[in-house]
């Protein structure tokens, strides 16, 4: 399985490598929103990243290498940023409204980034891109425990897993459809919408 320690530097300093892939990743987003992942180069994505082509080079092999780390770069800011705010030693449905507007309030901020993943990630080849998507299937697993652990007797295993889920690409869809919904919506509006829907789901299933 394939992480981002297994992509080749020259470099030997961990604290450059650091560094100087962060310059990459962000140079990188900018470029993939605005033309793709196929249509920029390397020498590209070193110029906006403030370095040479020379120096992009000592810290990856290819350019697939900068998409990897995109991606792993999009999904960890999300997982890390969820799971500060879940309680499942104390769970609670103002915790569960709580994780949910965190949620989708996250979305709103970094829907572009949302959007790049999910255009490029097919430029992945198939163990990278498993082990990418692996890291959604953990976030929806940790919706599954907070769901579970908050009404712990009103759903089953498959109703929690289409719930958690459910909830999951409404924080993407506000990003993937705002061409009718951030027309129609304020992203308050979208979050209380969604909020009661949910709720209204877990707490009245039939």
């Amino acid at each position: 399985m394939m992480d981002k320690s297994r992509i080749i530097s020259s470099v030997k300093d961990e604290d450059l490598i650091k560094k100087r892939r962060d310059q990459m990743i962000q140079g990188a987003i900018r470029l993939f929103k605005e033309k793709g992942f196929h249509r920029t180069t390397t020498r590209e994505i070193a110029k906006e990243s403030g370095f040479s082509i020379g120096t992009l080079y000592e810290y990856i092999r290819k350019k697939e290498d900068v998409l990897f780390l995109v991606c792993d770069y999009i999904y960890d800011g999300v997982r890390d940023h969820f799971e500060t705010e879940l309680q499942l030693e104390n769970p609670s449905e103002e915790n569960l409204k709580a994780v949910f507007k965190f949620y989708y309030e996250l979305m709103d901020d970094m829907q572009e980034e949302i959007l790049v993943l999910y255009q490029e990630i097919k430029g992945l080849n198939k163990e990278t891109r498993k082990y990418v998507l692996q890291k959604e299937k953990d976030m929806v697993a940790m919706l599954e425990k907070l769901i579970l652990s908050c009404y712990p007797d009103a759903l089953n295993e498959e109703e929690v897993s289409i719930a958690a889920n459910n909830i999951f690409v409404q924080g993407h869809m506000w990003g993937f459809r705002r061409w009718i919904l951030q027309q129609k919506f304020t992203i308050e509006e979208y979050i209380d919408i969604q909020i009661k829907l949910n709720l209204h789901g877990l707490l009245h299933k039939k």
